[in-house]
């Protein structure tokens, strides 16, 4: 398998696990994220985590009050060099966060390095969504 392939499989295996988190169910970003202190991210929802320790409480949160969606990557370039690769594209969908249907349309950059044989995601970088901060500040509000 080229490795282009595999990082074709990777950010499957990433999109997959992303809507396995829309069910409520965060356990799979696990397995495709490096655990590296220098993963980074920045969500739709604002803010930038550095390290896995910062970056899984994030995807739990999210996971603690989600209950259903889909998210797809669309219009994907993937370009592979070396040991680094990176794709930009489109994520689309919806997810239903505290019992409120949320749109996903967003434009996003993922990087990903060869660790340990595999291909593990190290960045994640979105678009700001307005309806998912509005939606977190109303409930932190709640709360």
């Amino acid at each position: 398998m080229s490795a282009h392939d595999e990082v074709k499989a990777a950010s499957a295996q990433f999109y997959a696990a992303l809507n396995e988190m829309l069910t409520g169910h965060q356990g799979s970003m696990d397995a495709i994220w490096s655990h590296g202190a220098s993963a980074t991210t920045m969500h739709p929802i604002g803010g930038r985590e550095v390290g896995w320790d910062n970056i899984r409480p994030v995807w739990d949160q999210v996971a603690s009050i989600a209950s259903g969606g889909q998210v797809t990557l669309t219009d994907q370039l993937l370009s592979v060099a070396g040991d680094t690769a990176y794709e930009v594209g489109v994520e689309r969908g919806h997810g239903t966060l505290a019992d409120e249907r949320v749109a996903i349309d967003q434009r996003v950059t993922n990087i990903y390095r060869r660790e340990d044989g595999g291909w593990k995601i190290v960045h994640h970088h979105t678009d700001l969504s307005p309806a998912m901060m509005a939606l977190l500040a109303r409930l932190q509000a709640k709360g």
